[in-house]
């Protein structure tokens, strides 16, 4: 049977992270250590991390649960999916756990349960043999601020840059993106938005309109969730495409994930385990997407170097090999504390660095 130890840290940002929504300075994080006496030796170390005011699991009683979900699943010896459908932040924990664990026990008989989790790490990707193209991030900030991060980006060699908006005049952001496009061409540099949900429905079209004719690839989540009628009305309507995110979270169950993409109907969806439901839930996200044509990408959503670690590995198990669509896996530059993991990027790419292991 297995054993679960839990630990906790806080990370601190170098720079305060902005969004629509408020600034993170820290990041806290709870951590899974899983062993078995069957395995002397063998640790399976996982990540289980909230966002406050945004993760569906975020509440006052979260590391009571952690602990009785933790408890369950060293008597049933397997992760109850169905039972913690509503914390997937503690799904995705359980999950890096048991997959960090199989990674190093090669010849265990894995469960049928745990099949995909045990097969994470058998990829091109995972051997080191390629990278996976990533965006570069620019967080919020002033008008100055965000054109010294976005010449950063570009000088570092990324074609993929995505702009956090909504927390400065929105028309000095949109003067940032013409400057960046009288520039660079969009086969140059494709360009993505975040508002963040930071958009009202009465503004979010004409502002959809003047975003439009920089050639941006995406805009995430233009106003708040919660308002499918209004967000399906844009995803219709709009000129540029529009990806959900926020709106994914706290819908858990697959009869509600089904009614959402057939309600809404948008151009992409991004996934972030710890908020969409662990590996398990963004892989019953990404099928249903593709059966109805709708594009994917997959993000990490703050993590320590555990959790993106685990995250990366999930996106070349997915995608790969031969990650084609930039990825939002660049966050783990962020924290002057972080957690080391055999992880790099080189350019505009993401590898495993075999030296580090």
């Amino acid at each position: 049977m297995y054993k679960i130890d839990i630990s906790e840290r806080t990370l601190h940002f170098k720079q305060p992270a902005g969004t629509s929504r408020g600034v993170y300075t820290t990041r806290h994080s709870y951590y899974l250590t899983l062993t078995s006496a069957e395995h002397p030796g063998i640790r399976g170390v996982g990540e289980c991390a909230t966002l406050p005011d945004l993760s569906c699991d975020a509440k006052p009683e979260y590391e009571l649960t952690l602990r009785q979900v933790c408890q369950m699943v060293e008597q049933m010896g397997r992760i109850p999916y169905d039972m913690i459908r509503a914390y997937p932040s503690i799904t995705f924990g359980l999950e890096t756990a048991f997959a960090d664990f199989f990674r190093q026990c090669p010849a265990i008989d894995v469960p049928a349960w745990a099949t995909f989790l045990a097969s994470l790490y058998d990829t091109p990707f995972a051997r080191g043999e390629e990278g996976i193209t990533i965006n570069g991030l620019v967080w919020m900030g002033t008008y100055d601020e965000m054109l010294a991060r976005l010449e950063e980006k570009l000088k570092s060699g990324f074609h993929c840059v995505k702009l956090k908006i909504g927390a400065i005049d929105f028309f000095k952001e949109l003067d940032l993106i013409k400057r960046i496009r009288q520039v660079y061409s969009k086969e140059q540099i494709e360009l993505r938005v975040d508002a963040n949900g930071g958009f009202t429905p009465e503004n979010a079209m004409s502002r959809l309109e003047a975003l439009a004719q920089y050639d941006i690839h995406s805009i995430e989540q233009p106003i708040r969730q919660h308002q499918w009628p209004k967000m399906a009305a844009l995803c219709r309507e709009s000129p540029l495409p529009i990806a959900l995110d926020e709106e994914l979270i706290g819908v858990n169950v697959r009869s509600m994930k089904q009614a959402l993409l057939d309600t809404i109907h948008p151009q992409y969806i991004v996934l972030k385990p710890s908020l969409h439901g662990g590996i398990y839930g963004c892989r019953e996200w990404i099928q249903m997407a593709s059966e109805r044509g709708i594009g994917s990408w997959i993000t990490s959503a703050l993590e320590s170097n555990v959790g993106l670690s685990a995250i990366a590995h999930f996106c070349a198990k997915t995608y790969g090999p031969g990650v084609s669509m930039p990825q939002g896996l660049g966050t783990g530059q962020l924290f002057t504390d972080n957690i080391p993991m055999p992880l790099e990027i080189r350019g505009e790419k993401i590898f495993v660095s075999l030296e580090a292991k």
